[in-house]
């Protein structure tokens, strides 16, 4: 005689909570019932605290968290132009898409043209691109260039001191490529960081700057811009309505852009392939938050610049930086391409 389980309602209450706790993991929860993440996201930003990259990351990651409901911790690892916060992600930090690394990708990129890294570069992947910020040339307000070509013609006579936040940066390569089709002599400064090479043009250290544009239109103030590596100058009088230098001198030279992106280890995609979608698909809906131009803003950020890449767009981004900085590299590095 076949006996049938008739549910108490006791039972059908425990049964209920029990499906309404699965669906609040929402579409981010493990087969194993576990959500992910779970805990706080730790982020190396190879730069200094304070400068474009710690503003783009606070201001993005200040509305990420709403998504992912967690906090993003980060850890500041200037040095060797990067190369020091991206040895400690490579080598001290777990693949398990709880630890992230936000970096430039333009003048970091091209770290790996001048001298390659410790470890192998398919190692580690960018998915995650938040701007696309042009270089530029800019002097302090006192002096005494107020023109593009008042520098070439400087440039001409002797060799103008130029300083930039590292060697290996887009900037650098627009007024090395600049020098090449004028004929001025600039010879290059690293002055470690933002904030010093605009100090370097303001205090008169050096004759002029390159650096991200982004960071030369916050302290417009104190500085004058005169060109601009982009295709069109999108920021207008924040920057001076300085004009392109394709446009000015007739070069075809492309975009020479810094991108702010995420990176996450290749093995933690592999081993973790759902948490990663987690992050790809949080990621992109920060960009119609409308919460976060307001945030971009309030960093002193410009929203013209935030532009979404995922993992297609900062490959094509990094295999046109690559084969820029070949074309370049004798000329950052001193020896022959």
């Amino acid at each position: 005689m076949s006996t049938f389980w008739k549910p108490s309602r006791r039972h059908f209450l425990q049964g209920t909570a029990a499906v309404a706790g699965t669906a609040a993991l929402g579409p981010y929860g493990s087969a194993f019932g576990a959500a992910y993440p779970e805990r706080n996201i730790n982020v190396i930003i190879p730069t200094r605290e304070g400068g474009g990259a710690d503003r783009n990351f606070r201001a993005f990651t200040g509305i990420w968290k709403n998504y992912l409901k967690t906090k993003f911790e980060p850890g500041f690892f200037p040095g060797a132009s990067g190369r020091v916060g991206y040895e400690v992600y490579m080598g001290k930090r777990d693949a398990d898409c709880y630890n992230l690394i936000f970096g430039n990708m333009g003048p970091e990129v091209l770290n790996w043209v001048v001298q390659k890294p410790t470890f192998d570069l398919n190692d580690y992947l960018y998915f995650g691109r938040v701007d696309t910020d042009p270089g530029c040339v800019f002097v302090g307000k006192r002096s005494k260039f107020t023109h593009i070509d008042q520098i070439v013609d400087e440039g001409k006579k002797r060799k103008l001191n130029v300083g930039t936040s590292r060697m290996a940066h887009p900037a650098s390569i627009g007024i090395l490529a600049l020098g090449e089709h004028t004929g001025a002599n600039f010879n290059l400064i690293p002055l470690s960081g933002g904030k010093n090479t605009v100090a370097g043009a303001v205090t008169g250290e050096v004759d002029f700057s390159v650096l991200t544009s982004g960071t030369v239109a916050a302290k417009r103030k104190s500085v004058r811009t005169l060109l601009v590596f982009n295709d069109k100058n999108v920021l207008g009088e924040a920057l001076d309505n300085a004009p392109t230098m394709n446009d000015h001198f007739g070069t075809k030279l492309p975009p020479l852009l810094s991108a702010r992106a995420f990176a996450i280890h290749r093995a933690a995609i592999d081993k973790y392939p759902e948490r990663f979608k987690v992050l790809q698909d949080t990621f992109k809906q920060v960009f119609n938050d409308p919460a976060f131009k307001p945030a971009v803003l309030k960093a002193r950020g410009y929203w013209e610049y935030i532009n979404y890449g995922g993992v297609e767009e900062c490959a094509a981004y990094v295999k046109d930086i690559l084969e820029i900085g070949g074309r370049f590299k004798s000329l950052l590095s001193g020896k022959k391409a």
